[in-house]
């Protein structure tokens, strides 16, 4: 029996897709050629993740675009990919699998879809179950990876870079943040308060960092180390790591306010920018390994920070990221850091 092109594909090809935004692309604009008076379409997977709950990729047909939309965690069920599809036209939806975890596929037509066309959307639907298990567990170990590593580094680990001191050199802006006073906060406060402070500084941190492009490799302790790879102009980088910069402190200072009217104290914090090249890559044990950077930019943004406090500054920036911005920045001198041999010239911003 011959079988209609796409169902051909959903058997022998669609498991391989590079992704879900491939997969729902190639399958609507396949069953657009057969005849299927589409708008768009819309593939909704369930996934691990500390907040998001379901991740859904939404196709139109008439431009061919895919886009990404997220579910939160508490949210109506498949309330993205309803409301978008709903704005396209009538909606046909099938649910794949049991339960509330299954993948869901849904259509909008250009008009009504007649009895035969969603008894075809239906078919589609049954034959989409086994390649959208594949993909359902590697779009589940992506989001994993993406929640611990960051997006960069979940690319480079899911691409095969598995060998230790493995990695690559790269020029980027780097930022360092850290608390200050932390550890005599941790002992007046109790634990569990302690995480809820540290979670809302890293929120502010974090979210400033991929708001502008940024990437958070690590959380030490009350520290952060985020980097701004260089894939346009240094220039580029160094300007996303300032505006990075001022998210935070704006994000800090609603956060001090909030505080205030509960009766507790601001939460001072400093923070340094370098701009440099680092070694990206895989460093640790044999059998345990870090995906991180290293090198001597790392080393001299770390100690730039903790200049934060006997500077009497939140924020410090470099003579070398001063170099690559024409932000107007408040020269501090020259000032030698432990550890690094050559002095650095140190800069501020004209508001901290």
């Amino acid at each position: 029996m011959d079988l209609p092109a796409h169902l051909a594909w959903l058997i022998d090809e669609a498991s391989a897709s590079s992704g879900p935004e491939h997969f729902i692309a190639e399958l609507g604009r396949q069953l657009l050629a057969e005849g299927l008076p589409l708008a768009g379409g819309a593939l909704t997977l369930a996934v691990p993740h500390p907040i998001i709950a379901r991740r859904t990729w939404l196709w139109r047909a008439d431009t061919g675009a895919v886009i990404e939309a997220l579910d939160f965690a508490g949210s109506p069920l498949n309330k993205a990919a309803g409301d978008w599809l709903a704005g396209l036209g009538p909606v046909y939806v099938g649910k794949i699998g049991r339960g509330l975890d299954g993948p869901i596929l849904g259509w909008a037509g250009s008009r009504p879809f007649d009895p035969a066309e969603g008894d075809r959307l239906h078919q589609t639907a049954r034959f989409a179950t086994a390649p959208l298990a594949t993909l359902t567990a590697r779009t589940a170990l992506t989001t994993l990876l993406e929640a611990y590593l960051g997006r960069r580094s979940a690319a480079q680990v899911q691409a095969g870079a598995l060998a230790r001191s493995s990695g690559e050199t790269i020029r980027a802006a780097l930022l360092c943040a850290d608390l200050r006073d932390f550890t005599a906060l941790s002992e007046a406060t109790e634990p569990s308060l302690m995480i809820a402070i540290l979670d809302a500084w890293f929120d502010r941190v974090a979210g400033a960092v991929h708001a502008f492009g940024g990437e958070v490799l690590k959380f030490i302790g009350d520290g952060v180390l985020a980097i701004f790879p260089v894939t346009g102009t240094p220039a580029e980088a160094c300007e996303a790591s300032l505006r990075a910069v001022a998210a935070v402190r704006a994000g800090m200072a609603h956060l001090d306010v909030t505080r205030q009217t509960q009766g507790l104290p601001p939460l001072p914090f400093g923070v340094a920018l370098h701009f440099g090249e680092m070694l990206w890559g895989n460093i640790g044990a044999a059998d345990r390994l870090d995906f991180t950077a290293i090198g001597p930019a790392v080393n001299l943004v770390s100690r730039l920070e903790g200049l934060c406090k006997s500077l009497g500054h939140r924020v410090l920036i470099s003579g070398a990221l001063a170099a690559e911005t024409t932000t107007r920045l408040v020269p501090l001198g020259q000032h030698r850091l432990r550890g690094i041999a050559d002095p650095c010239a140190v800069f501020t911003l004209p508001t901290d």
